[in-house]
C-alpha cells in the first residue's frame, strides 16, 4: 500500500461465504475486505474459486451462506453500483463502438446526447479516439476489449469486477493495458477486483493481492505491495521488491501447479 492510499474503509465486504454446486464445494467460510479506491487481485490456481466468488460479489448468482456487502448493503442481486468486464469482450456485434460504450447508460434511460457524450469521454480514456463508428468485426482483440472497458466506466459504478480481462490478447497489449489500468485507478477513484492467473500480472497492478486456496477456496494470504507503487511504471518491472514479491507467491502456489 503507498503512502498516499491509506484504507479508510471497505468498498465491499465478504462475510463468510460459502457456495455448493450439488455436492461440489467451491467456497469454504471465505471472508474478505477489498479497500474503497484500490485494486485488489484474486490469484491462485485454476478452478479456485475466483470468478464464483467474483460472480457472487456482481450480484449474477448467490451464495450458499454468508453475506455479502457493498457500500454497506447487502449484495441481492446485480446493481448499478458494479459493473463486469468479462473476459471475451461480450459486445453487440451490430452496434458501433459508440453505442456498446453508451449501451448500459441506454438501458438506464439516459438521453441520447448525455450517454453519448459520456460514451465519447470513455472511448477517449482507453485511447479510442476515431473508432466511435467502427464495429466489433472490425476491431483487433485489444481494441475490443478497451471497449468493454470503457462501456464499464461509462456507467460510473463505484466497483469494476474485471475476470481476467487481459488474457485474450498478446503479452505487448497486456503490458500497455496494465499500464492503462494503473491510471485508471489513480484517476477514478473507483475499486477494482481483478481476477488474473498471472502472478507478475497481480503484482504489478495490485494494492492488494489475495492469495486464494485450492477448492474449497479460502484466503491463504494478503500481501500488499509497498515499496514501488509510486516508482513510474517502466520501473516496476525491474523493482527489486517487486521481484522478490513474484517469487514469495510463485513458491506458495507452485505446490498446487500439477
Amino acid at each position: 500500500m503507498s503512502e498516499t492510499k491509506q484504507i479508510s474503509e471497505n468498498a465491499v465486504e465478504v462475510r463468510n461465504v460459502f457456495k455448493n454446486y450439488g455436492d461440489v464445494e467451491a467456497l469454504r467460510d471465505l471472508t474478505l475486505q477489498f479497500p474503497k479506491g484500490q485494486l485488489t487481485s484474486l490469484l491462485g490456481p485454476s478452478g479456485c474459486g475466483k470468478t464464483t466468488l467474483l460472480k457472487i460479489i456482481a450480484g449474477l448468482i448467490p451464495a450458499t451462506s454468508g453475506e455479502v456487502l457493498v457500500n454497506g448493503k447487502p449484495v441481492t442481486g446485480p446493481g448499478p453500483d458494479r459493473a463486469f468486464v468479462f473476459q471475451d469482450f461480450a459486445l453487440l456485434p451490430w452496434a458501433t463502438v459508440l453505442r456498446n460504450v453508451a449501451f448500459g447508460l441506454e438501458l438506464r434511460g439516459v438521453p441520447k446526447p448525455q450517454r453519448e457524450e459520456i460514451a465519447v469521454k470513455y472511448i477517449k480514456d482507453v485511447g479510442l479516439s476515431g473508432f466511435e463508428q467502427s464495429y466489433p468485426h472490425e476491431l483487433s482483440g485489444g481494441m475490443r476489449q478497451r471497449v468493454g472497458l470503457a462501456r464499464a466506466l461509462s456507467v460510473d459504478a463505484q466497483v469494476l469486477l474485471m475476470d481476467e480481462p487481459f488474457s485474450a490478447v498478446d503479452e505487448q497489449t497486456r503490458r500497455k493495458f496494465q499500464e492503462d489500468l494503473l491510471s485508471l485507478v489513480q484517476n477514478e477513484n473507483k475499486t477494482f477486483l481483478f481476477v488474473t492467473h498471472s502472478i507478475e500480472e497481480a503484482v504489478y497492478v495490485s494494492d492488494q493481492i489475495a492469495i486464494l486456496l485450492p477448492r474449497p477456496s479460502r484466503v491463504s494470504e494478503i500481501i500488499r505491495p509497498t515499496g514501488f507503487r509510486n516508482k513510474d511504471k517502466d520501473s516496476i518491472r525491474r523493482d527489486a521488491e517487486y521481484l522478490d514479491i513474484v517469487d514469495k507467491i510463485w513458491a506458495s502456489l507452485r505446490t498446487y501447479v500439477e
